[in-house]
């Protein structure tokens, strides 16, 4: 039996008071981050490689199916905002496309063919990643996927929450995060589920920092797109220049951007 699947080791919590079901959760999730930190090497070793692909112009591709595949979209459609990345540059594939974002389309998981479809549409391609995601590392939709991608010459990598699995086996660059039974028997969106999160935001984080995308810990890229950013930048460029605020607020609105920004008051000085 995987472990994913494996007997929750709290029985009957049906009956137990409110309370102490959430402390349950809470100390199974405290453990969480200690599985991820066990699998950061296999998590640097993907990201080295996938920087040298986008440096060549290649993409960062999630791949996956319900818990799994929303996950994948959502780190997706942050990197625009955070790091300025380039439209398509991210992409969330997920099983039963966008009609399983809002509601479960459970028999597409097991829809291979539509998982070679789906990436060829995208044209998928040697300066590609691929990215599975799988907590059960087994799901039909994504291997399909992944092995398509290799097909195709595109780098590979997955993240599954079982050892020895079959998509592991598959890919190069396999990222382990071994969370345990969840407090739901097989409910993975849990344990497993914040797992992705946590290895998601670090592939993508550490990915675009190493691009060029952050200075100082700041995010240089950010898009200028509502108060709060405005607000944000205005409070980097000052940090970063000595400017006024409504210095800074002029040479923002001239360029359009922090990164312009800042390299205009640096060429300036």
């Amino acid at each position: 039996m995987w472990v994913t699947e494996a007997d929750s080791p709290y029985p009957n919590i049906e009956s137990w008071a409110t309370e102490a079901l959430l402390y349950a959760m809470n100390d199974e999730d405290t453990q969480v981050p200690l599985r991820v930190r066990e699998a950061i090497p296999q998590i640097a070793a993907f990201v080295e490689a996938l920087v040298e692909r986008m440096r060549a112009g290649g993409r960062l591709i999630y791949v996956g199916s319900g818990t799994s595949g929303r996950l994948g979209v959502l780190d997706a459609a942050e990197c625009p905002p955070t790091f300025g990345a380039r439209p398509g540059q991210v992409i969330g594939v997920i099983a039963g496309g966008e009609a399983a974002l809002k509601g479960p389309i459970e028999a597409a998981e097991d829809d291979e063919e539509a998982a070679v479809r789906d990436l060829a549409r995208l044209s998928v391609g040697p300066t590609d990643a691929v990215f599975g995601i799988s907590a059960s590392g087994r799901t039909p939709y994504v291997l399909a996927a992944v092995r398509y991608a290799r097909s195709q010459g595109a780098l590979t990598g997955a993240f599954t929450a079982n050892p020895d699995t079959p998509l592991a086996a598959l890919v190069e660059y396999p990222i382990v995060v071994i969370t345990g039974p969840e407090v739901l028997t097989g409910s993975t969106r849990l344990k497993a589920g914040t797992a992705t999160k946590l290895v998601l935001n670090m592939i993508s984080t550490a990915a675009f920092t190493r691009l060029g995308h952050v200075r100082g810990s700041r995010m240089i890229d950010l898009q200028l797109v509502n108060q709060k950013l405005w607000e944000r930048a205005v409070r980097y460029l000052r940090e970063a220049t000595g400017l006024s605020s409504t210095e800074a607020e002029s040479l923002l609105r001239e360029t359009g951007s922090l990164r312009l920004a800042l390299q205009r008051a640096a060429h300036n000085r």
